[in-house]
């Protein structure tokens, strides 16, 4: 599958236009999307492999997640984000489609607070399960004192 082919489909299929991004195909998606695409991403585009997850804290804006998905025999390699809103933490799991994405988004959720919905075991990954807040939004405070890591 070539990219102008995904890219084909991927218009068909969602009516979303997607962008080259340094060598990848960028599609950005509607939340409420964001688990199709996965499945669509992996059962008809060919991407097994879940390379990375992560988010982006935007301030005003809010989150964006985002993730990278490649078919290795084709050399396909697809950036799905999807923004969730000034004050939504919420996206769905693509744990369901991709085993590869569980503790990408228990890190995720650690470091930014997003809640991925339908996601297996939600349990901090980085951080203790008493720690308060999530260190790489905009509105954590870094100049206040914590406690000591045990």
């Amino acid at each position: 599958m070539t990219s102008a082919d995904a890219s084909a489909r991927i218009r068909e299929r969602f009516g979303v236009e997607p962008t080259a991004e340094g060598g990848a195909l960028g599609v950005a998606l509607p939340r409420e999307r964001w688990l199709a695409f996965g499945r669509f991403a992996s059962d008809e585009l060919g991407c097994r492999y879940f390379n990375w997850l992560s988010a982006i804290d935007w301030k005003e804006q809010g989150l964006e997640v985002l993730c990278r998905v490649e078919n290795l025999d084709a050399g396909l390699v697809v950036t799905a984000r999807t923004k969730l809103g000034a004050r939504e933490t919420r996206c769905a799991s693509l744990v369901p489609v991709w085993r590869g994405a569980d503790w990408m988004e228990r890190e995720c959720y650690d470091m930014f607070g997003v809640v991925f919905e339908g996601h297996p075991d939600p349990r901090r990954i980085l951080l203790a399960e008493d720690w308060e807040g999530h260190p790489l939004r905009k509105d954590y405070a870094v100049d206040t004192p914590l406690a000591p890591y045990r």
